[in-house]
């Protein structure tokens, strides 16, 4: 009878954990919680620091997208004085060249009034982000939206550089449909990406002069799959491509890989929070230095 209380306690001590490995298990649980902790006390400063910002940039803009959409009402009030005051034979080239002129300004204030409106919008997702508030979601055509978005990145960076050309090559799954997200924060999301692949894209053509076969690609690919409720986004470029110490950081707040004054380092961390907070979905990049950097979006039906 001993023997057998003898071997119960000794396989008893096999299968459950002493004291000592209960207590580093303890630990252990202690240090994981202090650094979850530590890390949404250091998100809720940023949140913060954020929520500044954004007010900071909210009451110029307000002034810039108000007065610049004035002055195209105003210069289309000045075309027609022109026109009232002075007698067309007389002064038809004057005019004409006055015209000109004026519809020049015109163009300067339209461009100046639409990238004003992306900037706020930039600053609205921020203070979403800071505030950690619940997007309004609604159904949303996916490759409508993505194909509006990679537009108005391409014509950005050509209103920068007429010469610049860009390949964009499509694999659009027509099944994939309507899906919940919010059209706004998902669209900022494409865009912070597609404007980084063309930056990379036009880099590596100024880079390559001398290479006339290289042709700057942006391929857009999307695939539904139903069988696990998701839907899967990839946009890929023949760009730059990224460093394996790069790829570690991207997600991080104010980390960029562009110059000084050009990248603030917030597009992707606020995309990568959109994507797994807001959409409970999931992002990852894959890339080859010197040739191409793809990221992968996940987000569920």
């Amino acid at each position: 009878m001993k023997g057998y209380l003898f071997v119960k306690r000794w396989l008893k001590s096999l299968i459950e954990p002493t004291q000592p490995i209960q207590e580093l298990q303890e630990i252990q649980e202690i240090e994981t919680l202090k650094k979850k902790l530590m890390e949404q006390e250091r998100i809720a400063s940023l949140g913060l620091l954020l929520a500044g910002i954004a007010h900071e940039i909210k009451n110029p803009l307000n002034f810039i997208n108000n007065f610049s959409e004035i002055n195209v009402q105003l210069l289309e009030d000045l075309k027609k004085e022109i026109q009232d005051k002075y007698p067309q034979d007389e002064n038809k080239e004057a005019i004409a060249n006055w015209n000109e002129i004026i519809d020049d300004i015109e163009q300067n204030n339209i461009k100046i009034h639409e990238h004003g409106k992306r900037a706020e919008n930039t600053v609205k997702t921020m203070l979403m982000q800071a505030r950690q508030q619940e997007v309004a979601k609604e159904p949303t055509d996916i490759n409508q939206l993505l194909e509006e978005y990679m537009n108005l990145a391409y014509h950005g960076i050509r209103s920068q550089d007429v010469s610049f050309n860009l390949s964009i090559k499509k694999n659009l799954d027509s099944s994939v449909g309507k899906i919940m997200v919010s059209p706004q924060s998902l669209g900022q999301v494409f865009l912070n990406i597609i404007n980084n692949g063309c930056y990379a894209l036009h880099d590596k053509k100024n880079k390559n002069k001398e290479n006339n076969g290289y042709q700057p690609t942006m391929e857009l690919t999307t695939k539904n799959d139903p069988d696990k409720k998701q839907v899967v986004i990839k946009i890929r470029d023949n760009g730059n491509g990224l460093s394996e110490e790069i790829k570690q950081n991207l997600f991080k707040p104010f980390h960029t890989t562009k110059p000084l004054g050009i990248g603030t380092g917030l597009g992707l961390y606020i995309s990568h929070d959109i994507i797994i907070n807001q959409h409970h979905g999931s992002i990852t990049v894959n890339s080859q230095p010197g040739e191409f950097t793809e990221f992968t979006i996940i987000l569920p039906i």
